[in-house]
């Protein structure tokens, strides 16, 4: 099955559609048989990959195509956050710190607070 997102304003994905292989023997052909299947000679659609490789991220919705990048890019989970240009994710401007054993023992957790800028540890007990 190949898969493909109907791009809405932005470039953002409002959907998420699997065609067959036979009939999506090309990216355009796939394209084309969701065009004449909804009835919209104009909608806009990209193919999606699940290998990672291929525009970077799968398809969701609610993630950007950006062209430039021919990458699928979530949605910026928090402002201070920052873009890895090689996996088109979003990073904490600070790496996570590894928890001890006995927060580890405690169920404790590592969340990102978006006021301080920072991981603060909070208990999942």
């Amino acid at each position: 099955m190949a898969h493909f997102a109907k791009l809405g304003v932005g470039g953002v994905v409002e959907r998420v559609e699997s065609v067959s292989d036979d009939i999506a023997t090309t990216e355009q052909a796939g394209i084309d048989f969701l065009r004449e299947l909804y009835k919209d000679i104009h909608s806009q659609w990209a193919q999606t990959y699940s290998d990672g490789i291929s525009r970077k991220n799968y398809a969701n919705i609610g993630f950007k195509y950006d062209q430039t990048r021919d990458a699928f890019i979530p949605p910026k989970p928090f402002s201070s956050w920052i873009l890895n240009e090689t996996t088109c994710l979003w990073e904490p401007p600070i790496s996570r710190p590894q928890l001890t054993q006995e927060q580890i023992d405690n169920n404790d957790i590592y969340v990102w607070d978006e006021n301080l800028v920072n991981w603060k540890i909070q208990s999942k007990a």
